[in-house]
């Protein structure tokens, strides 16, 4: 192969910049304190850092996320608090007009001061977040989800929709909870069934107990759910009958119902089955419906009792019925007395179901801010690791980057000096 002067040139130089190209990528390194400036650096490790650098991206958004929704959980926290208050007390004071030797302007006094916690309550429900959304509109964050149309009738403008905020890969988290989910939704009786007195009983008889025994049973096809306990005193002797009010027939007998005396013999506070009881029931078709009810007092004859499937009924009419009832109740007679107490205990049985279900959405909304800490946390964890992985792939060695450095420059000396040597090269010098 022949080699030309010209091409002994091109050599020289193409090797003297090559080195001297090095030693620039080596002194830009040192100066950035990163080994890859530019992907083509290293391709490899520059693609990635690249993907890296986007789910790190990605993680510190889902960290904002989860600070964001902090916001209106702990604000919804604080108002479930309030209204966890609110119920409480009122709980205390029906449970004070229950007591025999208060006046009727006693329980005026303790009405009126219901009526400001039943306000306070309505203020709880339409309470804001300060940014212009209602804490529970649903996703109608703008409109206001209660309004009074009469006391006792509230009206519920928002929706049943949860708006959600992505704290993870794969984790939406309810940042709120629906208006009628904390205040409307709420089941009456024990749940399954409520227990009601007919407004027209003239006897003491009172509620005491509604005992669920079987959901099974109570929750079959078979049961109509709508039944009336009727009572005949006779001589003495207080009977009583269990109607089916759907199909009109005595689950006693298989008949259309009496009007007395009955079969079964009342002992007060004996718990009534829903169930049959042979002797002294004559019906030809057993029937159990996984429930019982107690009563206690002294029922007069034509007295009834209605067990029925539980509804939904809001907070704002559970109380405005026990302030119509404290204004309008009398333990003049003993009579009057048995229908305040029965009233005054349906209102306790529903406020213990308003908190209830406000001290479950609690523990939801607590449950989800614990949640929130725990992504964060793992959010911290995670971006940690996307820096170290990050840092492991681009930041510079600077003890081999210096080393290097020296070896381009002994490199570069070498090839100055090599070049030298080989253009000096002349034929008239050896003559």
């Amino acid at each position: 192969m022949r080699i030309s002067t010209g091409m002994i040139y091109e050599l020289g130089v193409s090797s003297m910049q090559k080195r001297q190209q090095d030693q620039v990528q080596l002194q830009q390194q040192l100066s950035t304190g990163m080994r890859i400036n530019t992907p083509a650096d290293d391709p490899i490790a520059a693609s990635s850092v690249l993907n890296i650098k986007q789910s790190q991206t990605i993680n510190q958004q889902y960290k904002v996320n989860a600070e964001a929704a902090k916001a209106p959980l702990s604000l919804e926290e604080g108002a479930l608090s309030d209204a966890t208050t609110i119920l409480q007390n009122v709980r205390a004071l029906a449970v004070n007009a229950g007591n025999g030797s208060l006046t009727n302007a006693d329980r005026a006094n303790i009405a009126t001061e219901l009526e400001g916690n039943y306000q306070e309550l309505l203020g709880i429900a339409n309470r804001g977040d300060g940014n212009g959304q209602f804490l529970f509109s649903g996703y109608k964050g703008t409109t206001q989800p209660f309004s009074e149309t009469s006391p006792g009738v509230v009206a519920y403008n928002g929706d049943a929709g949860q708006r959600l905020a992505q704290i993870g890969p794969a984790r939406m988290i309810p940042v709120n909870d629906s208006g009628a989910d904390v205040f409307r939704n709420i089941r009456t009786g024990n749940g399954s069934f409520n227990s009601t007195v007919s407004a027209t009983n003239s006897g003491s008889g009172v509620l005491s107990a509604a005992t669920l025994t079987d959901p099974t049973q109570w929750n079959s096809a078979a049961n109509a759910k709508d039944f009336s306990i009727k009572f005949n005193v006779s001589g003495g002797v207080t009977t009583y009958d269990i109607v089916d009010n759907v199909n009109n027939i005595s689950m006693l007998t298989g008949l259309a119902p009496g009007v007395g005396p009955y079969l079964r013999t009342y002992t007060a506070g004996t718990a009534i089955p829903l169930s049959t009881q042979s002797p002294p029931d004559t019906n030809a078709t057993p029937f159990d419906f996984g429930a019982s009810v107690a009563i206690s007092g002294a029922p007069a004859s034509g007295d009834s009792f209605s067990v029925k499937a539980s509804t939904n009924q809001d907070m704002f009419t559970t109380l405005n019925d026990l302030i119509t009832s404290l204004r309008s109740g009398s333990t003049a007679t003993p009579a009057a007395a048995a229908q305040l107490q029965n009233k005054l205990t349906s209102s306790l049985n529903e406020l213990d179901n308003s908190l209830n279900n406000v001290l479950n959405v609690r523990a939801s909304v607590g449950a989800r801010l614990n949640e929130i800490d725990s992504a964060q946390v793992t959010a911290d964890t995670l971006d940690s690791q996307y820096a170290q992985t990050v840092s492991g792939l681009q930041d510079l060695d600077y003890t081999k980057a210096v080393s290097d450095l020296g070896q381009q420059q002994v490199y570069l000396q070498a090839a100055q000096q090599s070049f030298l040597k080989i253009t000096r090269l002349n034929l008239f010098e050896m003559l």
